[in-house]
């Protein structure tokens, strides 16, 4: 008995140290995995403070993403999304884009070991085995190409691999999500126009990914029926979880794998969280007459934003979701659809808030720790990472 009572002591104080081991190479185990994957982000907006001056070839503590953190957090290829707000209209905004490309390509030109840019997927494959950033070009709305094909064209010259036919504002030929829920007593049509279906097929002929993102859901059906290629949601996440009209119901899921493309599941905890925006609303209206202060005290809009953020920071951070809520959205698409048809649709640096263990592009891998939590193979979590978009992206692009 003595014997054996000296051997449960032993063991006892052994436990922690067991238990650390187990965690070590737990840990190893699905960062190996993850830098071993080809990690895929289809839509990150951080262009958007390259145009106001800010220089992602160094590290930041601002925004999420820079390009040291998109090799801390294994990203091998990201889709930079080219967006302006509908302010931006005919004869600006084909403008506008093309000088948030040319923003890019100063980029890549000033860091050749570190970027390149891609426009199809064997150029894709070629930059990441030399461990390098795929960069690629995706055009947020289609109000962009000012309603004229040949300007669509020229995008696609440039690069632009996929087009977001709306964003939350409609065009002349196709209606958003936004319009179709809120506004459709006052749109002129609803759905694709035959403008709208030329567009389609433009693309199709092109090579460019059609994303679904952001359409309203006659859009969206009147596109799976018009496309002869399999399309993108680039980042958008699940409507019976969180009931937002951003976000896909279970017939659309259903619609796009039975098209073969994929479902890119955004980030904004907003979309994640069906709680997520009332409880912002509350603090907010609990903080209103400070923030008013503050308002006017600070004639910079975007300043005066910075600094009340800084100030709630710690009531904001109690709402955040967490990362297994995200989790939660991938794996409702894999058993609705299939394994086939969900990858990541970020939209850092065009969010306001993320879920908790997920607070910039460097924390990436803790998705692939909570994937291998639940039980996925690494066969499928490859696909989740970034096989599944890089499918589609090989199947559309370069037809040209």
């Amino acid at each position: 008995m003595r014997k054996n009572k000296a051997y449960y002591i032993t063991f006892f104080f052994l436990l922690p140290f067991i238990f650390f081991i187990r965690d070590s190479f737990s840990q190893m185990d699905y960062k190996t995995l993850h830098y071993n994957s080809i990690v895929t982000d289809a839509h990150n907006d951080v262009l958007l403070d390259v145009m106001r001056g800010r220089d992602i070839s160094v590290r930041s503590s601002e925004g999420h993403s820079d390009l040291i953190r998109f090799k801390e957090g294994g990203v091998d290829l990201q889709v930079f999304s080219v967006w302006m707000g509908p302010d931006y209209e005919m004869g600006k905004a084909f403008y506008r884009a093309n000088q948030m490309i040319d923003s890019l390509e100063s980029i890549i030109e000033r860091n050749p070991g570190k970027i390149a840019f891609v426009k199809n997927d064997d150029e894709a494959y070629k930059i990441i085995l030399q461990d390098k950033i795929a960069a690629v070009i995706g055009v947020e709305g289609g109000h962009i190409i000012e309603g004229n094909l040949e300007y669509l064209e020229k995008l696609y010259e440039r690069g632009m691999r996929y087009m977001t036919l709306t964003w939350n504002n409609s065009t002349s030929w196709a209606t958003s999500a936004e319009d179709e829920t809120e506004n459709a007593a006052k749109l002129s049509h609803i759905g694709l126009t035959d403008f709208g279906k030329k567009v389609v097929q433009k693309m199709n002929q092109l090579g460019i990914m059609i994303d679904l993102s952001h359409v309203g859901e006659k859009t969206f059906y009147d596109v799976i029926e018009a496309s002869a290629d399999p399309v993108i949601v680039s980042h958008s996440s699940v409507y019976s979880i969180a009931p937002n009209f951003r976000n896909l119901k279970d017939d659309q899921i259903k619609a796009i794998a039975k098209n073969g493309g994929v479902i890119c599941i955004n980030f904004y905890s907003g979309f994640l969280d069906s709680s997520y925006e009332r409880k912002e609303s509350e603090i907010k209206v609990k903080n209103k007459h400070f923030i008013d202060s503050l308002r006017n005290v600070y004639t910079d809009k975007d300043h005066a934003n910075e600094v009340i953020d800084s100030i709630l920071a710690n009531e904001y951070e109690a709402i955040r979701p967490p990362l297994s809520l995200l989790i939660d959205h991938i794996e409702y698409v894999v058993k609705l659809a299939g394994i086939d048809y969900v990858g990541l649709g970020s939209d850092f640096d065009g969010i306001s808030s993320l879920p908790k263990e997920l607070n910039d592009v460097s924390f990436l891998p803790n998705i692939t720790k909570d994937l291998l939590n639940r039980g996925y193979s690494e066969e499928d979590i490859k696909k989740i990472l970034g096989g599944n978009f890089m499918r589609v992206f090989s199947l559309v692009s370069g037809k040209k």
